[in-house]
């Protein structure tokens, strides 16, 4: 007789699927390095997903060369600014902080996630002879965005790569306290990966949260329902048995995204009547190829790739058309 066997339904490396613990996403690891100093990451708000006419620039791909539709991601990126420097020192319990340094004139918004202070501080760079990484406490503008409805900026941390520490530290001296713009940490071409808290779909049922089988139309009061909640022994109910719970809202990382075009002029990608949800592009923005996590208006955090190999040379692509149709009612 044969044996019966299927693989299992649903992944558990994503468990436990609970609610994200907040909606700016963290980002845990950062890649390795470059030729000079730049920060490693930018923060953008999701606007919504087009198409556009690019030349394929997969080697491998069947339509390698050719023109083809691609659909791609809106991530509107209005400049980020530099808080604070930080510096970490490796030691046999990890990375650990060896001082940091704040910019004297800070954005009175910022006074709603962290007290400011009103005092010109002295900066003494002497803690950074000893650093072994260096990082910089950035904010975003939510402010110059007309689609977000929110002026409390968000905080994250980025790591500096590239050179030595002596110039990372040259570098961040320079950018602490200014404005950060996408051009200096993404170029077209390059690769990333994205980072955020997917579309929340609150408590949902046993099919739809682990994709499980219908049970026969014969089975007595249920359809949508497990066969079974497990072995005998133990006689408990184990963490691997597919149950019903909390779908949506948690935090998702997509690698390998190709930065297709980074623009200045939001008007000039701003469908007619706006994206849906979320309106028109006033600041700088960036197509993606592909999807990204979460619905329109949530913050995006974007790294440099991580998990990249491959050869494909990094050039700018040749887009020759960008849909701007209205997405009214599609």
């Amino acid at each position: 007789m044969s044996k019966r066997h299927h693989p299992r339904r649903g992944s558990m490396g994503f468990s436990p699927r609970k609610r994200a613990r907040a909606e700016t996403p963290h980002i845990k690891s950062w890649p390795e390095g470059n030729d000079k100093p730049k920060i490693q990451g930018f923060l953008g708000y999701k606007a919504g997903m087009t198409h556009a006419f690019v030349v394929d620039y997969r080697p491998t791909s069947t339509t390698s060369g050719r023109e083809v539709a691609m659909p791609v991601s809106v991530v509107e990126t209005p400049p980020i600014k530099v808080a604070a420097v930080r510096a970490y020192q490796k030691s046999v319990h990890g990375l650990q902080t060896i001082g940091e340094i704040w910019a004297d004139k800070l954005d009175p918004e910022l006074s709603k996630k962290l007290p400011l202070s009103k005092k010109e501080l002295k900066k003494k760079w002497d803690f950074t002879k000893n650093a072994d990484e260096i990082r910089v406490i950035v904010y975003t503008q939510p402010k110059l965005v007309t689609g977000i409805p929110k002026k409390s900026p968000e905080i994250r941390e980025f790591r500096i790569s590239g050179g030595t520490i002596e110039e990372q530290i040259k570098y961040v001296k320079d950018i602490l306290g200014k404005e950060v713009k996408i051009n200096d940490a993404l170029k077209e071409g390059d690769m990333i990966d994205t980072i955020a808290i997917t579309k929340g779909k609150g408590f949902q049922g046993h099919v739809k949260r682990w994709g499980v089988k219908l049970l026969t139309h014969k089975n007595s009061k249920h359809r949508r329902m497990i066969g079974t909640a497990g072995s005998w022994h133990p006689n408990w109910i184990q963490t691997t048995v597919p149950q019903a719970g909390q779908m949506g809202y948690h935090q998702r990382t997509e690698y390998n995204k190709r930065v297709l075009k980074v623009g200045d002029v939001g008007e000039e990608i701003t469908p007619a009547g706006g994206f849906p949800n979320y309106g028109v592009i006033r600041n700088s923005y960036v197509l993606l190829h592909g999807s990204i996590p979460g619905p329109a208006k949530r913050l995006i955090s974007m790294r440099d790739a991580i998990r990249y190999q491959r050869g494909v040379k990094i050039e700018k692509p040749e887009i020759s058309y960008i849909s701007t149709t209205s997405k009214q009612g599609v």
